[in-house]
């Protein structure tokens, strides 16, 4: 093990009422200084079953410029699909420590598959109250069933037929931004790498916090995938960075979230609580780690120069998580 984990932590510091000092936010970041309260936009919903394509386009498309997050409704996925993702992703989470462990991520690993706690380089040597586990789910030859939990036993059924479903969207909605764009409705997904890109799903998990104002769950970041789907729970945690604030992202039960996409890249972090646990599931669709990424010759020109270098995402990937200047 690379370090403790957080659940054990916060079981072990709960009656305490105070947090180890590594997860202590600068005053900068503590949540409870930070939140902007009695400003409450919404961020936009969209009816993804909308038979009116040019109207689900034009919505798509302002969404994603305006704010980089959306909620998608009625997008297809039934709500037992979703339900079962969850359920085997708290009964892993709810198994002894030594059964986790044997997921966990090699330590000389480059990849960031397996069950852990530390993701990425962090200032003054903080910690994020969060433990995780990565794995792909798609495409198949990309899978490593290494990092799939045995336990729960429906764990591999639940994930596979939740990748299945969220291709669907995933391709519709790649559709959609393209002619948001102007381009052919295949140009934008075959431009992040068609049909090798890699479906990657992380469960973060968010134990109950003695001081959740003073720690955060994941600190401020953009993803760095092409697209991001995100399945919460009940426990709302999210916050999005905008007009200089941070503010609460109220989400409605069995919705998706979206965030980045070409658009816009929005800044964002989650906050804990208390006495609840909060988990999430993103799903992070990745270009090839090979292939260069810049912007598409079709939207510049002479008077809209590259605002980007083209660079391999395995580059770009690795100085996002180092913080190193890109």
């Amino acid at each position: 093990m690379d370090m403790e984990r957080v659940q054990a932590i916060a079981f072990s510091f709960m009656t305490e009422g105070r947090i180890p000092p590594e997860f202590i936010r600068s005053e900068k970041e503590q949540p409870a200084i930070t939140t902007l309260h009695g400003y409450d936009p919404q961020i936009p919903t969209i009816d993804f079953s909308d038979p009116d394509e040019d109207s689900l386009t034009r919505l798509i498309a302002e969404a994603s410029r305006d704010w980089g997050m959306f909620q998608i409704v009625n997008h297809g996925i039934p709500t037992h699909v979703i339900n079962n993702l969850q359920k085997v992703g708290e009964d892993f989470f709810a198994l002894p420590q030594v059964e986790k462990e044997l997921y966990a991520k090699p330590p000389d690993s480059k990849s960031i598959e397996g069950y852990g706690t530390r993701l990425q380089k962090e200032e003054e040597g903080k910690r994020a109250w969060v433990d995780h586990l990565f794995h792909k789910i798609w495409p198949p030859s990309a899978i490593n069933y290494q990092f799939w939990p045995k336990n729960p036993p429906s764990y591999r059924d639940a994930n596979e037929v939740y990748a299945k479903c969220l291709r669907g969207v995933a391709d519709k909605l790649f559709s959609r931004l393209s002619v948001g764009l102007g381009l052919g409705e295949k140009e934008l997904r075959e431009s992040v790498g068609g049909d090798e890109l890699t479906y990657l799903l992380k469960i973060n998990y968010y134990p109950p916090c003695p001081r959740p104002d003073l720690a955060l769950g994941v600190v401020a970041h953009t993803d760095m995938s092409a697209i991001t789907i995100l399945v919460p729970n009940h426990v709302q945690g999210l916050q999005l960075f905008r007009d200089d604030h941070w503010f609460d992202v109220k989400y409605i039960p069995n919705a998706l979230i979206l965030s980045n996409g070409k658009y816009k890249s929005v800044l964002h972090r989650t906050t804990v609580k208390k006495d609840m646990t909060r988990m999430s599931w993103p799903v992070f669709l990745e270009p090839p780690p090979e292939l260069a990424i810049g912007p598409l010759p079709k939207l510049t020109s002479e008077d809209n120069p590259p605002k980007y270098k083209k660079k391999r995402y395995c580059d770009y990937v690795y100085c996002k998580l180092n913080k190193i200047p890109q």
